[in-house]
Order: structure tokens, then sequence, then C-alpha cells
């Protein structure tokens, strides 16, 4: 049936590329071949995603014409679903966990501004028994398609909806976007996760090897993929390094801001008072009234664009524009 009302605007947007412009079947260099947009919803709300897409440019390559989407993609959604994968873990263990019904489920996905309809988390928890279910499935299709590939790049990621809950262990290879297998566990330990990582090995088998892991570097999965692949590079996740790096810069840069927006409060009085002008003036006034609006807003991309600093150049520059409209109405060049 198709949707009847229009989906509210994102709350911020995105950009997702590979991490490397290298094929990871030949080596040589990819091209940007196209960009697909995907909106996902998350707990934390919904962005807007715009996923460049390469191709490989050797003829003779198994990977050639085939796109190569960014390895970070997989991590946020399942394959051609518009909710991230901590909305499906979450509705697994109110599911499976507190044997809550769909109504409950979906009542409180709506507690938490989660955009969703009932139907849609009907099939969400089909997904979620798809995912807990590749275990017990014939995997020939997928050894097939990691087969062609010849390798296996290993990512590792846990997801836990909330304190309490169980945590959603997926594997999955980066280079194919298939999904090794998925568990929930009720430990994060070395003495559950290695079990997880030996049981990928065996299915792969001798004839696919694993080249690597990437993971967020937590202490327990370092254990076990040093327990379960040992001499295989175990590569921390970029985005988690950065995190983690700019940690202490991120709250200071969190705390400069708040205090950057007190001082710019009252823009909305200037705007009420604005709307019953129609002159000129009020033109110019109310632009530059959502220039601030629009700073305010903005809330960068941590941890690689600070929001703070971003509020604090945007300021100024409109700050800069005004003197120099002020300077030149004084000299009598304006209006």
């Amino acid at each position: 049936m198709a949707r009847l009302n229009k989906r509210d605007p994102a709350d911020r947007q995105d950009v997702l590329r590979c991490e490397s412009s290298a094929c990871p079947s030949c080596g040589n260099d990819t091209y940007l071949a196209y960009h697909n947009d995907r909106r996902l919803i998350f707990l934390t709300g919904s962005v807007y995603y715009t996923i460049k897409v390469r191709r490989c440019r050797n003829q003779r390559c198994a990977a050639y014409k085939k796109p190569l989407r960014p390895e970070a993609e997989g991590a946020l959604a399942l394959p051609h679903s518009e909710y991230g994968l901590d909305v499906l873990a979450l509705i697994g263990a109110l599911r499976y966990g507190e044997h809550r019904t769909v109504p409950e489920i979906h009542a409180t996905l709506l507690g938490r501004h989660v955009e969703v309809s009932e139907r849609t988390v009907t099939l969400l928890v089909h997904r979620y028994e798809e995912l807990l279910a590749l275990r017990l499935m014939d995997a020939t299709g997928v050894r097939a398609k990691l087969r062609a590939r010849g390798q296996v790049m290993l990512a590792i990621d846990g997801l836990q909806p909330d304190v309490g809950h169980e945590v959603l262990w997926v594997l999955r290879d980066v280079l194919s976007g298939e999904v090794l297998l998925a568990r929930a566990l009720l430990g994060s330990g070395e003495d559950q996760l290695a079990p997880l990582i030996e049981e990928v090995v065996l299915a792969l088998g001798d004839d696919i090897p694993i080249l690597g892991v990437i993971s967020d570097g937590q202490r327990s999965i370092r254990n076990a993929v040093q327990r379960a692949l040992p001499g295989v590079p175990h590569q921390l996740c970029q985005f988690h390094f950065l995190r983690e790096a700019a940690r202490k810069v991120y709250e200071e840069d969190r705390h400069a801001k708040v205090q950057l927006k007190k001082n710019l409060r009252g823009i909305r009085k200037i705007e009420r008072r604005l709307e019953a002008r129609n002159d000129w003036h009020a033109g110019v006034l109310t632009a530059y009234c959502l220039a601030v609006r629009s700073a305010l807003t903005d809330d960068g991309r941590p941890p690689l664009v600070a929001s703070g600093l971003r509020l604090k150049q945007r300021v100024e520059q409109i700050e800069a524009s005004l003197d120099h409209v002020l300077g030149t109405q004084k000299g009598g060049s304006g209006r």
C-alpha cells in the first residue's frame, strides 16, 4: 500500500564515501560512477545520506563495472531498508526479550519519536527474525558470492538499543555487504565473541580467507579477534578512532557553542516585529534573521566539523556583513 502522508524532512544530511579509491580486488584506481540518495531513520533522528558509488576501471578485474559502495553503509542499515540497525535491535529486544506485542512496540517507538507505522513494525520483526535465522540457513548462495571475490574483510559491530537489553552482534563482509552472522547475546565478553568469529571462519572454509578485521576497538573484540584469528590484521574503524581522539575537543566545542547561543537569543521577537512591515529594509533584516537562525541550527558533523567553531565563523560573517551595510549607508551610497 502506498504511503498517504509525506515524510518529515530529515534532521540532518551526510555524505558516505568509500574509504579508499583503490579497487579491493585488483588494487587499481576506481572512479566515481554515480551517487544514491538514502534517508535513514534512527532512534536519535533521521539522516539524509548521499552515497557515493565507485566502479573499477580494470576490464580484467572481477569487480569491473560492479558498484563499490561505502563500507560504512552496511553498518547503518540493512539493504533496501529505511530504518537503522539500532531501531531493528530495539524491536528485536522488545519482541523477544520483553515479549511485547506489535502494537506495544509501535507505541514505544512513537514515544521515542520514531516515525513508523504498525505494519512496518511487523515487517521489521520479520527482518530481525531473518538475521537471527542466518546461522540456521543454507549459506551456499552467500558462499558463492564471497568465493567470486575470493576474500573477506570482516566487520564486527554490536548494537544495544538500551542499557539492560541484549546486544545484537552483526558480522559482515564490507566488500560485498553480505551479513555473515547475526546473533543476540546477553554478554559482550571475549568468551561470547570468539565463538562467533570461529563460526564464521568455519563457514567460510579455507578457500575464502579473511584478510582483515574492522571494529570499534573494544577490548573484548580485540581479544576475541586475536584468539580466533591470530595473525590477521585488526584495524580500528576510522570513524570511531576520530570520534575518540576528538572527544575532549568536541566537549569543549559544544560548551562554547552553548555560550554563543546565549548571546543570540531574541531572534524570534525581531521577526515578529518585522512581520507587519513590507518595506525593503524589513526584507533585508528578515534575511539576516534567517541567516542567524540557520547558523544556530547547523550542528556540523563531528568529529571532523566542530559545530561551535562553525557557528562562530558564521556569526562573524554575519556581523561583518552588517558592519559593511551600516558603513555603506553612513557613506551615503545606501538606499
